[in-house]
């Protein structure tokens, strides 16, 4: 079989399709899966250019769909021709995080070998169902950019009808935050840096959307887009370069989802700011695999299917890489087997 991997020196020129040994038949406990499809995150770039320390020949990917071919012994949740999606904590089953979950080790694509392999066997806490139907590409967007907005917006964030919620960009995590928080009557504001882009997300329901660029002061942007009180949430994947006008834009007692570091990993935070106004600021990192099962029974009931910006066939995985890389990408970047 064909599994995709990165090896040393690390980057995007390095990552390698290579045949490897089939993983065989499952074991107790365990489920035999065909991928049919993968979505790439920044998590995964991370882990490709070396930033995430990974091994060499670590078998790429967090994020994987595929077909149920053989079950292991003792095995009910699942049977043969289920569609399956990875769950990205496979050791964090429900409840709240636990040191278990304090790195990356047991993530697919990072501390244990991923999804980007023809097949895969693992212990059935590595799956979930996939929504019902969706199809292989679809569903492969939900393991970490889809929960991690599920978790900030509606797990923790509690999302209330009539709220408002900024999001910051158009890539994976941003656009499903927007997808859910107008699927829970919510009003919804956009940065980006592309007028192009703005314009697409009013097409998915955006109320109102700034250009950062045009505007680097775009918290005051905020406040007068709602009369001066500010958003009730924000989802900030930007880190450092975003934090001072995301507490400039947040309401009095507002919540604040810190989920990305694009734009580095140490910030300075003015107190005094996060004080008056009584910010709650909660870092998350996707979720459990209890999250992930509620997070696939509410998209079968609002029926509400992600935006792909690009598939590419597996063997142009370097290309797919370099799409995400490049930023110019709408929504997912996804893979096909």
């Amino acid at each position: 079989m064909k599994t995709i991997t990165i090896n040393n020196p690390f980057g995007v020129e390095n990552i390698q399709t290579l045949p490897s040994n089939d993983p065989g038949k499952p074991l107790k406990g365990q489920i035999r899966v065909a991928i049919k499809a993968n979505s790439l995150n920044f998590h995964d770039l991370m882990v490709v250019k070396g930033l995430i320390p990974t091994q060499e020949g670590r078998i790429l990917l967090s994020d994987g769909v595929g077909v149920v071919e053989e079950v292991g012994e003792g095995v009910s949740e699942f049977v043969k021709g289920d569609t399956v999606v990875s769950t990205f904590f496979p050791n964090w089953l429900n409840g709240a995080p636990t040191s278990a979950v304090s790195d990356f080790s047991h993530t697919p694509g990072d501390g244990i070998d991923g999804m980007a392999s023809e097949y895969v066997v693992r212990d059935t806490s590595a799956f979930t169902h996939a929504p019902v139907g969706w199809s292989y590409v679809e569903a492969s967007t939900i393991t970490t950019s889809g929960l991690t907005a599920w978790r900030a917006l509606i797990k923790n964030g509690r999302l209330k009808a009539g709220s408002t919620v900024l999001v910051q960009g158009t890539g994976g995590v941003s656009i499903a935050a927007l997808q859910l928080a107008k699927g829970a009557g919510a009003k919804v504001i956009v940065t980006s840096s592309s007028d192009a882009k703005l314009a697409q997300v009013k097409k998915l329901g955006a109320d109102g959307t700034i250009n950062y660029k045009t505007h680097p002061q775009w918290g005051e942007q905020v406040l007068a887009m709602t009369g001066g009180c500010g958003v009730d949430y924000i989802v900030e994947v930007g880190g450092p370069a975003t934090m001072a006008e995301s507490l400039k834009a947040i309401k009095v007692g507002g919540h604040i989802s810190l989920i990305g570091v694009l734009s580095g990993n140490e910030v300075v935070l003015p107190m005094m700011e996060i004080l008056s106004k009584q910010v709650r600021l909660e870092s998350l990192i996707v979720g459990s695999r209890q999250d992930q099962i509620d997070y696939v029974k509410a998209l079968e009931a609002i029926n509400q299917k992600p935006i792909i910006d690009t598939v590419f066939e597996h063997t142009d995985v370097t290309k797919a890489f370099e799409h995400l890389e490049g930023g110019a990408h709408f929504g997912k970047v996804c893979l096909s087997w």
